[in-house]
């Protein structure tokens, strides 16, 4: 069942029976558009839009060693927008952004692991649930800091961190 673990982070979201999943995942120089942005809208929530990402792994163990590929998405059904302005999207890329970040970091960590094959799914596991938690903090900071994008001068400083940490792990961007 562990081994099953890191297939169900990416099969989870495919099993809900209202529709099948609308997934665009992160290209360099591919910007959200609200036109992707299809989910029903919680307007309960107080928030101006939502952005919901994933982030996926699929190993194989073979003679070779482990061969893996990792999948950073944005989801179309899940996400929504009240407000749609430029500014508000660029704030929601930023969300998008952020998972990439940790897509990067998951395959730095990943490829720099060596095989110990009497621990290596919980291993795996350790190292997966370790980078979504720390992409989970990452996330709320930026809505904290930003007050979830009116404070704009925070929200600035943040999409230049954001910038930054992905040119800082651009060596890891090619993970499929």
């Amino acid at each position: 069942m562990r081994g099953l673990f890191f297939f169900l982070v990416i099969l989870v979201p495919f099993l809900a029976p209202a529709q099948e999943e609308e997934l665009v995942h992160w290209a360099a120089g591919q910007k959200l558009s609200w036109q992707d942005y299809k989910g029903r809208a919680d307007r309960a929530s107080g928030a101006a839009a939502s952005t919901a990402t994933y982030l996926g792994i699929d190993y194989n163990f073979s003679p070779k060693g482990l061969t893996y590929s990792i999948t950073c998405s944005f989801s179309r059904n899940r996400s929504w927008g009240l407000h749609r302005t430029d500014y508000i999207l660029s704030h929601e890329q930023g969300h998008f952004d952020i998972a990439e970040i940790f897509a990067r970091r998951l395959n730095m960590k990943i490829s720099a692991y060596r095989i110990n094959r009497s621990t290596c799914k919980e291993d795996l596991k350790n190292i997966y649930e370790q980078v979504v938690h720390e992409k989970e903090e990452m996330q709320e900071a930026y809505d904290r800091e930003t007050n979830h994008s009116i404070n704009k001068e925070k929200q600035a400083e943040w999409l230049k961190k954001i910038e930054t940490l992905l040119l800082e792990y651009e060596a890891y961007a090619v993970y499929n």
